[in-house]
């Protein structure tokens, strides 16, 4: 059975709350529920911090016994080099997925850490985004 865990930074807490014109209405955990019971065929987790040690702390924990990673590192793509350098340090393979078209929105937003190590980039698909993910992690 696959091991794919979603890991999502800071703010995504809040989603179906924060800014719901470019984030949804949905609930993170309403959700990620949708998604177990879809995939039930994988082993399907899922953690979230504002911290970004914790998520530093998280990729070292996973990224070499999962088959898959799906990262939104979200504030955290455009200023963390740390988290940058965690997913080049580990095998697990990363795909980074945004909810939003980040080349849609300011400027800062355009450069990703992540993206460079990532073997894939999710972006503007909203919470499909994560869907696309899962489908190009069962399908490698």
């Amino acid at each position: 059975m696959k091991r794919i865990i979603i890991i999502n930074g800071p703010n995504l807490n809040l989603l179906g709350k924060r800014e719901p014109e470019i984030y949804g209405g949905v609930t993170f955990a309403d959700y990620f529920s949708e998604l177990t019971e879809k995939y039930a065929s994988i082993s399907l987790s899922y953690f979230q911090s504002n911290i970004e040690g914790e998520l530093i702390d998280k990729l070292h924990e996973v990224g070499f016994n999962y088959d898959g990673i799906i990262l939104n590192a979200a504030a955290y793509t455009h200023t963390s080099v740390g988290i940058g350098d965690a997913v080049k340090a580990i095998e697990t393979p990363v795909i980074e997925v945004h909810i939003s078209n980040v080349y849609a929105r300011e400027d800062f937003r355009h450069h990703s850490y992540v993206s460079p190590n990532a073997s894939g980039i999710v972006i503007g698909m909203g919470m499909k985004g994560y869907e696309l993910a899962i489908n190009a992690f069962m399908n490698a």
